[in-house]
C-alpha cells in the first residue's frame, strides 16, 4: 500500500512537471554575437525567463543577419547594434518600439608588439592605412554584422579596398575571430565587451587603438512587428524590452563585469 502511495504521488508530481513545462512561453530572440560572447546574456537573461514563466531561445549571428531573421518573422525581437540598419528596420515596417539598451565601443587589438606600429596613430583610419601598408594579417567579421558595418566604414574613410593575403575575411562571429587573429599575430576589429570577456585566458592581443568618438557602439532593441507577422509573440517582446530597459535589466547591464572591467554601459550611467 506505502508503495502504490509513492508510485501515486510520482506519477503527480511528473504531471504536474509537464504541465509547468508545457504552460512554459518562448520568446525568440536574434541577436549580435557580441551579447552572447561577453558573457551578459547569462546573468541578464535568468532573471526575466523566473519572472515571466518563459525561456528565451536565443540565435547569436551579425546583426545584418539578426534582423533578415525578424523581417522573415522567425523571431520575436532583436537585439543588435547598427543604428542606421535599425532605423531602415523599423521604417520599413518590420519593428515596432525601437529602445535604446547600452553600448560600448569599438577598439582596433593587435599583437603587443605592434609590428604595423597603429598605436602611434592619430585615427582609426590612420592606424588602418597603417596595417595595410605593413601587408599586416587583419581578420574581419566578413559577416555583415555591426562590426562589419563599422570596419568597412573605416575602410572607406582610409580610402582604401582591403583586399590581399593580409585580409581574411573570417565570416566568424566576435569570439571566433578574436580568436583567429591571435592565432595569426594579426589585428582586428572588435567591441570592447567581448574583448573584455576574452582577454587574459583566451587571447594575448592588446587594445592598441581605441577613443575615438566614431567607434561608439549603441545598442537597440525592437520589437517585431505583429502586424507583418501576426504570429510573433508581441506581448512577451515589450516585456522583455521593459524589462532591459528598466530599472532591473539595467542594474544588470551596468554591474556585468568581465576581468573586473566593465563590458557595457547604460545611458544613466556615465
Amino acid at each position: 500500500m506505502k508503495q502504490w502511495r509513492i508510485l501515486l504521488l510520482a506519477v503527480a508530481a511528473l504531471a504536474v512537471f509537464c504541465v509547468s513545462a508545457s504552460a512554459e512561453e518562448r520568446l525568440k530572440m536574434s541577436t549580435t554575437t557580441s551579447t552572447q560572447d561577453s558573457g551578459l546574456l547569462k546573468v541578464l537573461l535568468p532573471p526575466f525567463e523566473k519572472k515571466n514563466n518563459c525561456k528565451v531561445d536565443v540565435i547569436a549571428v551579425g546583426t545584418g543577419q539578426s534582423l533578415k531573421l525578424g523581417e522573415m518573422g522567425d523571431v520575436d525581437v532583436v537585439f543588435v547594434h547598427a543604428r542606421k540598419l535599425e532605423d531602415k528596420f523599423v521604417a520599413d515596417g518590420f519593428g515596432v518600439n525601437r529602445r535604446d539598451v547600452m553600448y560600448n565601443d569599438f577598439v582596433i587589438i593587435g599583437p603587443k608588439n605592434d609590428p604595423a606600429g597603429i598605436a602611434k596613430a592619430k585615427s582609426a583610419a590612420e592606424a588602418l592605412k597603417m596595417i595595410a601598408a605593413k601587408g599586416a594579417t587583419f581578420v574581419s567579421r566578413g559577416d555583415k554584422s555591426g562590426t562589419h558595418i563599422k570596419e568597412k566604414e573605416l575602410w572607406q574613410a582610409a580610402g582604401i579596398v582591403p583586399k590581399g593575403a593580409w585580409y581574411v575575411e573570417s565570416g566568424q562571429g566576435m569570439g571566433p575571430v578574436i580568436t583567429m587573429a591571435t592565432e595569426r599575430r594579426g589585428y582586428t576589429l572588435a567591441d570592447r565587451g567581448t574583448y573584455n570577456a576574452f582577454k587574459e585566458k583566451k587571447t594575448d592581443l592588446a587594445i592598441l587603438f581605441q577613443g575615438e568618438k566614431g567607434l561608439f557602439n549603441p545598442y537597440g532593441v525592437i520589437a517585431v512587428n505583429p502586424k507583418k507577422h501576426p504570429h510573433v509573440k508581441y506581448d512577451l517582446a515589450m516585456k522583455f524590452i521593459d524589462y532591459v530597459t528598466g530599472p532591473e535589466g539595467q542594474k544588470i547591464i551596468a554591474g556585468y563585469k568581465a576581468h573586473g572591467e566593465p563590458v557595457f554601459f547604460t545611458y544613466g550611467k556615465k
